[in-house]
């Protein structure tokens, strides 16, 4: 590992000599580090790490005159790395999509929040109207299909998919504002 970090910090070094030939060997080397750097970061999200490792390289080469040569290398590439990592979940947003296939975490049965969990799903759900709540219940909570849901309200298939949709819509929006 100490070897490593002096030949890379070698290859800096010489590099800001004016070796171009070590300034490329350089970024070659660190190309590796850094995908697997962001790799490990990235995880569902791997289209994103070939793009951060370009950005990185790139910033490196940029800011190569403030690197203190009496400091480590790789120290002052990772921390390029990890401010070029929070640059880019920052251009992704911070809206976090949870897939509704998993609202059983919000209703998992012997759990001591199971009644607040449940106190707050109906707060939540109460700002609906009665028939949409009723709707979303059946097929979000209660595993009911669409149709099923449809006919347990009077309803065609497809006003129940409007109004389940559009109910999912509303909550979202409502505790989105409420997040912030």
């Amino acid at each position: 590992m100490f070897e490593r970090e002096a030949h890379l910090k070698q290859l800096m070094l010489r590099g800001l000599d004016g070796d171009a030939t070590a300034w490329r060997a350089l970024l070659t080397e660190v190309r590796g580090a850094l995908t697997a750097y962001y790799r490990r970061r990235m995880i569902g999200h791997e289209a994103d790490v070939e793009d951060l490792v370009q950005e990185c390289l790139i910033a490196i080469h940029a800011k190569r005159a403030t690197f203190d040569r009496t400091l480590a290398f790789s120290a002052w590439a990772y921390a390029i790395a990890r401010y070029k990592l929070i640059d880019h979940l920052r251009r992704q947003g911070r809206a976090t999509v949870v897939p509704l296939e998993d609202h059983a975490v919000l209703l998992a049965p012997h759990t001591v929040e199971d009644g607040v969990v449940r106190r707050d799903l109906g707060r939540v759900l109460s700002i609906l109207p009665a028939r949409q709540r009723r709707l979303i219940e059946d097929v979000r909570l209660r595993g009911f299909s669409v149709a099923e849901a449809a006919a347990r309200n009077g309803c065609t298939e497809g006003a129940a998919k409007v109004s389940v949709h559009r109910g999912m819509k509303a909550l979202g929006a409502r505790v989105a504002v409420h997040e912030d």
